[in-house]
């Protein structure tokens, strides 16, 4: 059996950093466990590939969640990545912190130290901004991470911001200030026009370490206590049939992502009691709120079709131009292929009375498909419109020992959030009839001229609303009985485990998870760092 000090579960967003941060110290052995391989395919590498990304098994656990009552029973696709850089390795490359308030209102709920004032910095010491003309107040410039512009937005891009313009939605220059509003071009984590991930931003520039021990293929099947405390992992290794175990001195840190840590937690018989009884896992650790409060950003999407071909779009009269922006991608790292698809949007408030934005929008330069797939054959526009602050509750569950974990996200329970979303997806279409856009002959295919009244959309909604896949809040953070970790994310009642990952959040942010995923390991290396020199004064 291998020993380290720490085992680190999840080489993903969170993951990644931690093992860069701990691993700093030459004497401080730190092992990551990855389920995935490895990350180097163009698909990854490529921002364009993203299309491909969240349907291919290689690199996507490819959840799917319950049958969602609220949306006519369907059953909802949840991608999440499994290979190195994990969902930062398959996402959209949008890089975005949320809202002060967000953080603010963490700290008040009983998060010590997770105040907005208290996260800025971990923010800044992760990133590299390459946009010289934002404020260094938020911005930092030394960090491993490269959040860039984009270097070709298409111009349907302007064109949305245009449009907006017309319905007195202000332009946004920086979505990453205490208090976002409006609309633009999102900045994405790329670095010369290639995706840069957590593992190519925190990872591989330090694989070479002799203190930290990647091991791929690595799928963890349980933790086992002795004495109150995590002291070893299993794992099925890639193959088939072997499992191995892992000890660790110092703590195990489970940062598998808001599906994967709460289903290591239940397969290992940490949760609440009763249910997993019921699923036939025996019990070592009562702990209620394990996989519960799962929540996401319930998102609906309005797709147009256009006469013209500004925007990006697959058909045989586009051939001479993909051709084009292929050489472009190939010897200049430019053009259509380091686009993220998503490469505009912002965020909005449905009713001007309102505090703050309400809703954000993610805007596709380019005709999404009816039938699931990224991007459709021919040309046009996709609007996204999500809930920022969504009232519903979902839960990770398990009803037998084995198998995958069971997901509902509850989307749309709370009808709070279906008047939101209406609200939003009426926007969004006022915004595509504004003249910017209109001008290139845009015609509406989802849900399409013939729905105008409010049952109609109402419908609309509950047979086409998914999630923008921003999973959080089932190993919940504070100081309440049913909080899973307490602010230093350790998990209530046991030694030597913590979280660390977007199932901490008690309440979502407002905005996408990536940025905030990996500040949350940045702010825990060092919470775990000085509380092992705590204990080492103290022995």
């Amino acid at each position: 059996m291998k020993s380290f000090d720490y085992i680190i579960v999840g080489a993903g967003s969170s993951g990644a950093v931690l093992a860069n941060r701990l691993s700093a110290d030459p004497s401080i052995r730190v092992c990551l466990l990855e389920a995935g391989g490895s990350d180097a395919s163009p698909l990854i590498s490529t921002p364009l590939g993203v299309m491909a990304l969240s349907r291919r098994a290689a690199h996507n656990w490819m959840y799917t969640t319950s049958p969602q009552s609220a949306l006519n029973g369907r059953e909802i696709s949840v991608p999440r990545g499994k290979t190195l850089g994990g969902s930062s390795a398959i996402n959209g490359m949008i890089y975005i912190r949320g809202r002060k308030d967000d953080y603010d209102s963490w700290a008040r709920a009983g998060c010590t130290g997770w105040g907005y004032d208290d996260v800025l910095p971990y923010f800044k010491k992760s990133q590299t901004n390459t946009n010289a003309a934002l404020s260094d107040d938020v911005h930092g410039r030394g960090g491993p991470l490269s959040v860039s512009d984009l270097r070709d937005p298409n111009a349907m891009d302007h064109a949305f911001v245009e449009a907006a313009a017309h319905l007195q939605i202000p332009a946004c220059a920086d979505f990453n200030t205490a208090a976002p509003e409006g609309v633009g071009v999102y900045q994405v984590t790329q670095k010369d026009g290639q995706r840069h991930s957590a593992a190519a931003a925190f990872l591989h520039p330090v694989a070479d370490r002799p203190n930290l021990h990647v091991e791929k293929g690595a799928t963890v099947t349980r933790l086992h206590l002795l004495n109150g405390r995590v002291a070893r992992v299993s794992c099925a290794m890639r193959g088939g049939g072997v499992i191995a175990d892992f000890e660790a001195q110092r703590e195990v840190i489970l940062c598998a992502g808001a599906i994967g840590s709460p289903d290591i937690l239940l397969r290992s018989g940490i949760g609440g009691g009763a249910a997993l009884q019921k699923a036939g896992v025996p019990v070592v650790h009562d702990l209620p709120g394990v996989g519960e409060n799962l929540h996401d950003h319930v998102d609906a999407m309005v797709i147009c079709e256009s006469a013209s071909r500004l925007a990006y779009g697959f058909s045989l009269p586009a051939l001479p131009k993909l051709s084009g922006e292929l050489f472009k991608w190939l010897f200049a790292r430019r053009g259509m292929f380091s686009s993220n698809m998503v490469e505009a949007g912002g965020f909005v408030r449905t009713d001007p009375a309102l505090a703050q934005p309400d809703i954000q929008f993610h805007f596709i330069p380019g005709r999404k498909s009816l039938r699931g797939r990224m991007v459709d054959y021919g040309h046009g526009v996709s609007l996204h419109t999500c809930v920022l602050q969504p009232k519903s509750r979902g839960r990770v569950w398990r009803d037998r020992a084995d198998g995958p974990p069971l997901i509902d996200l509850g989307l749309l329970k709370d009808d709070a959030d279906l008047e939101v979303l209406l609200k939003g997806v009426k926007l969004a279409r006022r915004i595509l009839a504004q003249g910017p856009l209109a001008q290139h002959g845009l015609t509406e295919l989802l849900p399409g001229a013939q729905v105008q009244d409010d049952a109609g959309l109402v419908d609309f909604i509950r047979a086409e609303a998914r999630t923008v896949y921003h999973p959080v809040g089932t190993c919940a953070m504070g100081a309440r009985p049913e909080a899973v970790v307490d602010p230093r994310l350790r998990v209530r009642g046991l030694h030597g485990l913590r979280v660390v990952d977007a199932s901490i959040m008690p309440s979502i942010i407002s905005g996408n998870t990536n940025a905030p995923a990996i500040m949350i390991a940045e702010k825990a290396a060092d919470m775990i760092l000085a509380d092992a020199k705590a204990a080492k004064q103290a022995a």
